[in-house]
């Protein structure tokens, strides 16, 4: 059961969903394109079986992942992001900046095609200006 903050806060809301301990590490493999249940067992060492699940079920009830059933006996299924779930790639990549920078210094974030360092950050599209993290606020739509 996901935690509950009981903030009216984005952030607080978003986490009660995306927060727990396995969840962008789920989205963080699925970026990388669809993932059957046995793919997660290898690439996220120490997650029980029922964890994972669970995860998975919580993913789909709130419209991040869909599944797919490739088997009807026994049942198996692969798993995909959806267009909502996609977008938690830029959460994923902020943290992965973020860590890369200041956790695991070892790595960097790179463009693929061309190998040099990205950058990320806020960018108004209709000034077409970037715009630093201190001069954006929240307001209620």
């Amino acid at each position: 059961m996901p935690k509950r903050y009981g903030q009216a806060c984005p952030v607080a809301k978003s986490l009660e969903l995306v927060g727990d301990r396995w969840t962008l590490l789920i989205v963080r493999d699925l970026l990388q394109g669809p993932r059957r249940f046995q793919d997660f067992q290898r690439s996220l060492k120490g997650i029980a079986p029922n964890i994972l699940s669970d995860r998975l079920k919580l993913m789909e009830a709130h419209g991040l992942v869909r599944r797919r059933f490739y088997s009807e006996h026994p049942p198996r299924a692969e798993y995909a992001l959806t267009d909502k779930g996609k977008e938690l790639g830029v959460v994923v990549g902020a943290l992965a900046t973020w860590g890369s920078r200041h956790v695991h210094r070892q790595t960097i974030l790179v463009h693929g095609e061309c190998g040099r360092p990205v950058e990320m950050g806020y960018h108004c599209p209709h000034c077409g200006e970037r715009v630093g993290g201190a001069a954006v606020k929240l307001r209620r739509a």
